[in-house]
């Protein structure tokens, strides 16, 4: 709760733009952009990792400039490419053979119609002409030569798909692959056509198979072609309503002796709506292959390298080599054979993410094989989820991990954030070929980041900035940063509060100043101040001010300490260490030694920004304060350079403490028990302890007037330590009240009229 307090404004604006990614991704508010950048970077990453190896098991018979050249314009004669098919299906003996090419026109370029023509019309009167005519046409039908070379063999020709307000169709379309009644009503499965445009009827019936050679689907929003649809619905008249399947899939099935194709349908949802297509079957003997499409039962293209004859993903041969005979027989056996051009004057280059004149034919090649090796990329049908998870995981890491993050280690989260969600993306496209969408993730992730630094640099940064202008004359820097992880709760205001204070006094200054010169003393005292400052900082406490030869400094605020008594019982026990050191120095310079008077005080007091309109100061007030003040020059009076209330004794149990006496120090009526700290409890010895026993024993006699008991347990520690100053003292005054007869009304405190 403390960490959503401090943070939650900061956090909460770190999860504004998850906020916005979910509703982009549950439809409430579309961005295109997120769309057009998951494709920059499918495109991206499809370059990147591209096989760039050459499948010999494809060749492409390539109607290119040369063939055009040797040849003539396209479409060539029916002969000659009943002339391609025997080279490539006899001589060479292909596996199979698919035209990437439509044959739309009969041929007429024998001159058979216009021979027809003359014999019915001016040369009609010439007898046996016609008969003569008839007798020749089977050697002029080209059409009916290059029907009868694809009778009975493996071969596909290609057909065109289109979808028109009034329905055209020209040609004639093999059987469909699966029936109209395959997929379940109320949800649509695949693109529909209502006409087409196909191979002429003599060439559609000779031919065993054909496949559509569409490729873009719905005028794909850039034009790129990225996904090929592998089984259509056609709706229209002139041919039979039912699935068809494309050039690619029909070319694979004939390769592999495929004897089915059905579909397969991901769980259904709750309710009666239709279960979604979530892959073809193609079935081959014993073996099934799983093709995993889209909504659409489109397949995205597997891309092998950048396309064309360079491009090394396939073998390309030029036609007009084949026609002439320039492969040697049986050079393309078992080969999967697609005829197509690159020719730019043919107009079948399409853009790709791999190329933006990449050969339509080799869009079909690549298909092809993808489906051979298995190796085809899917969107699977829980990509939804998946980007939901990622983006609420990534989110709440950031709005954790920015916002209790300082701006060099956040710059690290940002950035160790995008590398899991791109690393995890990588590793699923390239180990199991899934692609997931990443876009929307990484922008979420930038804008988080930007809205986070912005709101702790011009938000936070300014009270912090603050902070440090006030707080920083005063508090130990260490201090400062912990304050600026929470400016909110920091302020000059007065409070009340319990906190520990110091004052910290040079005995002997006065007679120690006169004998030095004013350059000396000021570089004495500044070394002297800043030994002190510098442990008092160390042990997390504010300095206060700096009177003359005195050091006044605090413990609990502006930062609350709940050990500030412990801290400012140590640092004094460090500053009478380093007051000794600094000493050891000036005696072996022959300079006059410095002595200490510390007193300590635990309670509660004001403290805040305090002081008149022309100067202030952030400081401690009240009674605590002053008695803190009035006992540090008690220490001389028992022989010490520390003395602490009782009120600091019981805050700061971690420490041995002699008690000295109880005293009513100038301007106070209340009696107080005074301490002084021996060490650390776990560094004081058994002799030590043993020592203080001795010593409550003898205060106990004192207060209780027993002056005989409190002489001979005194006597005991006397002969230990007769130079000790505090056992000199109540000697004295044991033996001084052994003659005087025992006060009723005497409470056993010392009264000091004097700091």
């Amino acid at each position: 709760m403390n960490l959503l307090r401090r943070h939650g404004a900061r956090i909460a604006i770190t999860l504004l733009p998850v906020a916005l990614a979910l509703a982009h991704v549950l439809g409430g508010w579309q961005l295109p952009f997120v769309d057009r950048l998951d494709r920059f970077i499918y495109d991206v990453r499809l370059r990147a990792t591209l096989p760039g190896t050459l499948d010999p098991r494809i060749v492409i018979v390539d109607i290119d400039d040369p063939s055009l050249q040797a040849l003539g314009q396209w479409p060539w004669g029916r002969d000659q490419l009943a002339r391609l098919t025997t080279e490539i299906m006899e001589r060479q003996q292909a596996r199979v053979l698919g035209f990437d090419v439509l044959f739309v026109e009969p041929d007429a370029s024998s001159g058979l119609e216009a021979l027809r023509q003359l014999a019915q019309g001016p040369l009609r009167e010439r007898a046996g002409l016609a008969r003569e005519i008839e007798q020749l046409a089977p050697s002029l039908d080209r059409d009916a030569a290059f029907a009868k070379t694809l009778a009975g063999r493996r071969v596909a020709l290609g057909f065109y798909f289109t979808q028109t307000r009034v329905p055209r169709t020209k040609g004639a379309l093999p059987a469909p692959v699966l029936p109209p009644g395959t997929f379940p009503e109320g949800r649509d499965y695949t693109t529909r056509w209502n006409g087409f445009v196909g191979s002429i009827p003599q060439l559609a019936e000779a031919a065993p198979a054909g496949g559509f050679l569409n490729v873009v689907l719905d005028g794909s929003v850039d034009g790129v072609i990225r996904a090929v649809p592998l089984i259509a619905r056609y709706d229209g008249e002139n041919a039979q309503p039912g699935y068809y399947e494309s050039l690619a899939l029909v070319v694979y099935r004939l390769a592999v002796g495929d004897t089915g194709l059905a579909p397969a349908f991901a769980p259904a949802g709750p309710g009666s709506a239709p279960p979604p297509l979530e892959a073809l079957i193609v079935s081959t003997g014993d073996t099934r292959l799983r093709v995993p499409v889209d909504a659409s039962a489109s397949v995205l293209v597997p891309f092998r390298g950048v396309g064309g004859p360079r491009g090394g993903s396939f073998r390309h041969v030029s036609a007009s080599e084949v026609l002439r005979g320039g492969l040697a027989a049986g050079e393309l056996k078992d080969k999967i054979v697609l005829v197509g051009s690159t020719a730019p004057g043919l107009q079948d280059l399409r853009s790709t993410p791999v190329g933006a004149d990449f050969p339509g034919v080799e869009v079909h090649a690549n298909i092809v094989s993808g489906l051979l090796d298995s190796r085809l990329p899917a969107v699977p049908d829980y990509a939804l989820g998946y980007e939901l998870v990622m983006l609420l995981a990534a989110g709440l890491a950031l709005a954790f991990g920015l916002s209790l993050s300082a701006a060099a280690r956040a710059v690290g989260v940002a950035l160790s954030i995008c590398a899991v969600l791109i690393g995890v993306n990588s590793w699923l496209f390239l180990r199991a070929g899934l692609v997931l969408p990443l876009a929307l993730s990484l922008l979420m992730v930038a804008l988080s980041f930007v809205l986070n630094m912005s709101w702790g640099y011009f938000i936070e940064g300014r009270s912090s900035r603050g902070l440090a202008r006030l707080f920083g004359t005063y508090v130990p820097p260490e201090l400062v940063d912990e304050m600026r992880a929470d400016p909110g709760r920091y302020s000059m205001r007065a409070e009340s509060r319990e906190l520990t204070v110091m004052f910290c006094d040079m005995r002997g200054f006065t007679g120690m100043a006169e004998q030095m010169a004013p350059a000396e003393l000021q570089a004495f005292l500044n070394i002297f101040f800043s030994r002190l400052s510098e442990i008092i900082s160390a042990r997390r406490g504010t300095v206060d001010k700096y009177m003359g030869d005195c050091v006044m400094a605090f413990w609990g605020a502006p930062v609350e300490t709940a050990d500030h008594a412990e801290l400012a019982v140590q640092a004094a026990i460090e500053m009478v260490a380093a007051v000794r050191e600094l000493n050891g120095g000036r005696r072996q310079s022959g300079l006059p030694e410095v002595q200490v008077g510390i007193g300590i005080n635990t309670g509660v007091m004001s403290v805040g920004d305090m002081g008149s309109a022309v100067r202030r100061s952030y400081t401690v007030v009240g009674d605590a304060v002053n008695l803190a003040s009035r006992i540090e020059g008690l220490g001389v009076h028992y022989g010490v350079e520390i003395v602490a209330t009782e009120a600091t004794r019981r805050a700061a149990p971690g420490f041995a403490w002699q008690e000295l006496d109880t005293v009513r120090v100038q301007g106070k009526a209340r009696r107080v028990r005074i301490f002084t700290p021996i060490g650390r409890s776990d560094s004081v010895g058994a002799d030590v302890q043993n020592e203080l026993q001795q010593w409550d024993g003898v205060l106990s006699a004192y207060r209780l007037q027993d002056w005989l008991q409190g002489q001979a347990m005194l006597s005991a520690l006397v002969a230990a330590d007769a130079k000790k100053v505090l056992y000199q003292l109540y000697a004295q005054r044991l033996a001084s009240m052994s003659l005087q007869p025992n006060d009723p009304e005497w409470d056993g405190a010392t009264r000091f009229d004097s700091k």
